[in-house]
């Protein structure tokens, strides 16, 4: 099933996004404020850029994703990202694996495996109704809307990063049906997608999740808005994808139990892993801040006569 390997890869390219671009915005003072005013701050950052150019590559590898696999199967598989996170931070920057990234990686990939295993029984091809998108559409803005308002009254940074990361979700999971929409439309012919809203309702629904991802990782620590980013977007799609779509989940109480089971634990081990120290975005900056210190010490002590 091409979906999948697909959809790792997607998840491959959102983990490089999330270095680079937490990279980006960790520099910006308070006085820039969040939304346009932080946007502005990090396109002025060239590493910002890496992690556009991974978006843009994790966007074309989850629209080409779903256009084999319906949302249920795709966005679940996205949160492998984190995975792909500890790996990098790991290699790159040289740090420890611990008890928490162990368990975490251990708990996301079973749980993972075994809602994919039993879930999914096809399906998926259903193109939604006007009134389904009115619904679906009016529940998400509403649910966005509430969770930036929360931000408002919110005292604790990490609250607050955590509920921009949850209206960046669901803007992301909407933004993911609208991608699943127009795949759909494309198989009737590549110009028969312009005569359509949905495509254009992509660039909205991504450019609003781009902007409180910002804002996440603006307000607090990654841990918080890293957690809700990934755990909040695949159950969103999962509802989106079986109410809008036709994903068909395998029936019977004992299967749906079994389902519920399983993404438990997966949200389980991904809240472990984006607890882990590793995948702090202060941490990461910290270990990239060490590593240039001491190889500019080694140039210097190698420069000066007495070696030291």
């Amino acid at each position: 099933m091409l979906a999948i390997p697909l959809a790792v890869l997607a998840a491959l390219c959102n983990a490089i996004t999330t270095i680079f671009q937490r990279l980006g915005v960790e520099t910006a003072p308070e006085a820039e404020g969040r939304g346009l005013k932080l946007i502005r701050h990090v396109v002025r950052r060239p590493v910002w850029y890496v992690g556009f150019a991974a978006m843009i590559g994790s966007f074309g590898f989850q629209a080409a994703a779903l256009g084999f696999g319906g949302l249920s199967v795709v966005q679940p598989l996205m949160v492998s990202e984190l995975l792909f996170l500890v790996l990098i931070l790991r290699v790159w920057f040289g740090s420890p694996l611990g008890w928490r990234e162990a368990s975490g990686t251990v708990l996301t990939v079973a749980g993972l495996a075994g809602f994919l295993a039993m879930s999914n029984a096809g399906g998926g091809t259903t193109f939604p109704t006007t009134g389904g998108w009115i619904i679906v559409t009016a529940v998400c803005t509403g649910a966005v809307v509430i969770c930036v308002g929360c931000t408002r009254v919110s005292t604790s940074r990490a609250w607050r990063s955590a509920w921009f990361g949850s209206a960046a979700a669901i803007s992301f999971a909407l933004s993911a049906s609208f991608t699943k929409a127009t795949t759909i439309l494309f198989t009737n012919g590549f110009w028969q997608i312009f005569g359509h809203w949905e495509p254009y309702a992509i660039i909205v629904a991504g450019l609003a999740g781009l902007v409180l991802t910002q804002d996440a990782f603006h307000a607090g620590p990654i841990t918080a808005s890293q957690a809700t980013l990934t755990i909040v977007d695949p159950i969103v799609s999962i509802v989106i994808g079986v109410g809008l779509f036709g994903d068909e989940l395998r029936g019977g109480e004992g299967a749906l139990a079994f389902d519920a089971g399983a993404l438990l634990v997966m949200c389980a081990g991904l809240f472990m892993l984006t607890q882990s120290p590793l995948i702090a975005g202060a941490v990461a900056h910290e270990h990239l801040g060490r590593s240039r210190r001491e190889h500019s010490a080694e140039k210097v002590r190698e420069a000066s006569p007495s070696g030291r």
